[in-house]
């Protein structure tokens, strides 16, 4: 895993807590967005380190 990864887990886990502190999302279904929003925040990411504005596509790996 590297660093761009690391940094998206991250900010994913503390997304998807603030949704389940205000009540957007539950703990019983936070699989469901979980995963969109890691690749969200990991293009977003990988779109900084590049310091253009093309968009990056990111392969989603199935587990």
């Amino acid at each position: 895993m590297d660093q761009a990864q690391k940094q998206a887990l991250q900010v994913t886990k503390e997304i998807v807590v603030k949704f389940i502190e205000v009540g957007r999302i539950s703990p019983s279904n936070c699989h469901e967005f979980f995963s969109q929003i890691y690749f969200e925040v990991l293009q977003t990411i990988i779109k900084g380190d590049q310091g253009d504005h093309e968009v990056v596509q990111v392969e989603e790996k199935a587990e």
